[in-house]
């Protein structure tokens, strides 16, 4: 499945097995794994996907449902602005929660994603997220899910086994840093609403 491509070097399209880090979820509520990866399809700089062999990867992995933490601007910019259309036309259930790169969302948007994955996970359905690399946002929400699952798993914690899972740029800004600390107090006080 290997197409070529016209460009200054004339790159061709990487058509390696698409990679998906699978984190497991070992809690009381949730005995699934959710998968993290960066956006499948993206052709910039020295990163050339095929989007259709990627979303073939993905399907043959058994994925149904896919969270999408990138901007409509991600979209053009790394040339996947068909992405989310592609993904429902392959059968896959899309989450599309938009997040500017390096930032955070809303606690109230996180409370709604963590929600809308705890029911994917529960249900057995072989979920992934994503974002731009699959570092910063993506870990940040994963983050916030192990926490959320399980009271007792503490921000350094969770934070530790995403960096196990992904390398030291997983939740690789001071905001999402900040969030992730942040969040056990806040959930705490949600919870008791």
């Amino acid at each position: 499945m290997t197409h070529e491509i016209k460009t200054k070097k004339e790159n061709k399209f990487d058509t390696s097995p698409f990679q998906v880090d699978w984190l497991t979820l070992n809690t009381s509520d949730c005995q699934q794994k959710i998968g993290i990866c960066s956006l499948p399809g993206c052709c910039f700089k020295d990163s050339w996907r095929d989007i259709n062999f990627d979303i073939e990867c993905l399907k043959q992995d058994g994925v149904q449902d896919i969270f999408c933490l990138c901007t409509n601007g991600e979209f053009y910019r790394y040339r996947t602005k068909d992405i989310l259309d592609k993904y429902r036309e392959s059968g896959f259930s899309v989450h599309h929660y938009p997040i500017e790169d390096g930032n955070v969302p809303a606690f109230d948007e996180v409370i709604q994603i963590i929600e809308d994955i705890s029911v994917c996970l529960k249900a057995m359905r072989k979920t992934i997220i994503h974002c731009y690399g699959g570092f910063g946002r993506s870990c940040t929400i994963v983050a916030c899910l192990l926490m959320a699952l399980d009271d007792t798993i503490s921000h350094e914690e969770a934070a530790r086994k995403l960096k196990e899972l992904k390398g030291n740029r997983a939740i690789n800004s001071v905001k999402q840093y900040n969030f992730v600390t942040e969040f056990p107090t806040l959930f705490s006080e949600y919870k008791q609403k």
